[in-house]
């Protein structure tokens, strides 16, 4: 079996209780990734795409190109009209130098062993003035800092290989411009936002 066919069925057995349109962070997290994509007629690359749920937010009028390693889940993908192709993340993306409008990667920096790689390849196939979007867990939430004071591992997902702060994605996305944080997916975030939202979407624009 091949790594790719490995993380296929890695994926494919983690995936399989979540609901086809679940999406992490909900409408908030949708809104923003369909303001920063923009559209119509922006050629989008959605990597680590899964079912599509969050793709569909911005998908109407636009070009969109999915990739995960689930086969199952990008057979999904394909039925929601997402053209899809079958790659590893972990690996240099299979398309040509500066080719997409945008690059989303929602949450899945944290499943990846070299996140800077990976945001490395995004910059390579993105157009001048293009866009990075995305999404992680915001590793240093208080409720990750309190299991972590009471001797338990902060992160309960076993694929999830990195804890992401603030100072961490500003580093990422220190090749691009008008580097963008935004914590959401949290009913107290207005009282502190950094220590009580579940995810942090960011985003950069290629220098042209």
């Amino acid at each position: 079996m091949t790594r790719l066919e490995e993380l296929s069925r890695r994926y494919g057995e983690h995936h399989r209780d979540r609901s086809l349109d679940f999406v992490y962070g909900g409408g908030e997290r949708a809104e923003l990734f369909r303001r920063y994509v923009g559209g119509p007629g922006r050629r989008v690359l959605d990597v680590g795409c899964r079912y599509g749920a969050l793709t569909q937010a911005y998908l109407d009028g636009n070009q969109v190109v999915g990739v995960d390693v689930d086969q199952s889940a990008l057979e999904e993908a394909a039925r929601r009209g997402i053209e899809t192709r079958w790659a590893d993340a972990e690996q240099p993306l299979p398309f040509e130098d500066e080719t997409f409008d945008v690059v989303v990667a929602g949450e899945l920096l944290e499943h990846v062993r070299d996140p800077e790689a990976l945001v490395g390849e995004a910059r390579r196939v993105l157009r001048p003035g293009g866009t990075l979007v995305g999404s992680v867990p915001n590793g240093f939430r208080l409720k990750n800092r309190l299991r972590f004071l009471a001797g338990r591992e902060p992160e309960q997902d076993p694929t999830h290989l990195h804890l992401f702060s603030r100072r961490r994605l500003l580093e990422l996305l220190g090749d691009f411009d008008e580097p963008r944080l935004h914590f959401i997916s949290s009913r107290f975030a207005r009282v502190n936002a950094r220590l009580a939202a579940n995810i942090i979407v960011f985003a950069g624009r290629k220098p042209r």
